[in-house]
């Protein structure tokens, strides 16, 4: 994953955040978590700053979109306090997913300023460039 490349999957992302009205932050990380570049839209939430890349960094820890931890993270649930771990970077609701190409996770991206929907949705816009290639 490369600065090129993150610069594509926020210009879409941006595309999608302005088409539905919300300003937000995203974030791309390297298939080791670090920060490849983000991105914070006018008026976008400052809280979202860490939120978006904690997002993008528990995709690419744990290897799984952010919003399949919800359940799992739940009082009595399998993975209950999870997100209290690596000292609170864990982000157990929608808006990250893991970016993998040939069976292996290269990055991560991370969006956060919406409703979860929405930014699950914003974020999902990038994925699909990541995966067409573009």
């Amino acid at each position: 994953m490369y600065l090129e490349k993150a610069k594509q999957l926020i210009e879409s992302a941006e595309k999608e955040a302005s088409e539905i009205g919300v300003q937000m932050v995203i974030s791309v990380v390297d298939d080791g978590g670090n920060l490849i570049a983000v991105h914070r839209m006018d008026d976008a939430w400052l809280a979202s700053v860490d939120i978006a890349f904690h997002k993008a960094w528990t995709a690419v820890a744990l290897k799984t979109p952010t919003s399949e931890l919800e359940k799992a993270t739940l009082p009595n649930a399998e993975l209950w306090g999870l997100q209290s771990t690596n000292q609170g970077k864990i982000v157990v609701f929608g808006g990250g997913f893991p970016l993998e190409q040939d069976g292996k996770i290269v990055g991560g991206i991370g969006v956060s300023g919406g409703a979860v929907p929405q930014d699950v949705q914003v974020a999902q816009a990038a994925v699909n460039t990541f995966q067409a290639g573009k």
